[in-house]
């Protein structure tokens, strides 16, 4: 059984921040992202996610999305990518 490893970026998920930002989810090496902290998002946020579920594939695993912000998960459906993770409300 693989333990919980929790992500929680705060601010800007932004093209601006995305190369520190994957340097610092790696560190962690998480099974979930928890995107409350999150003040804006953009497709730069959605490609790190992206890569990141792709590393917990290569383990058979999932990543799970807390709190996936309405137009990062639209952005998610129109790419055909949203079935890479489980997402979940903020209140769950």
């Amino acid at each position: 059984m693989s333990e919980l490893a929790v992500w929680a970026p705060q601010g800007a998920l932004t093209f601006e921040t995305a190369t520190s930002s994957l340097d610092q989810a790696r560190a962690v090496r998480p099974t979930c992202v928890d995107l409350t902290g999150v003040s804006e998002a953009d497709s730069a946020a959605l490609a790190l996610l992206v890569a990141l579920a792709r590393e917990q594939a290569g383990h058979d695993r999932r990543l799970s999305i807390k709190a996936m912000p309405e137009g990062m998960a639209a952005l998610a459906d129109l790419y055909g990518v949203a079935d890479l993770f489980d997402i979940s409300a903020s209140d769950e």
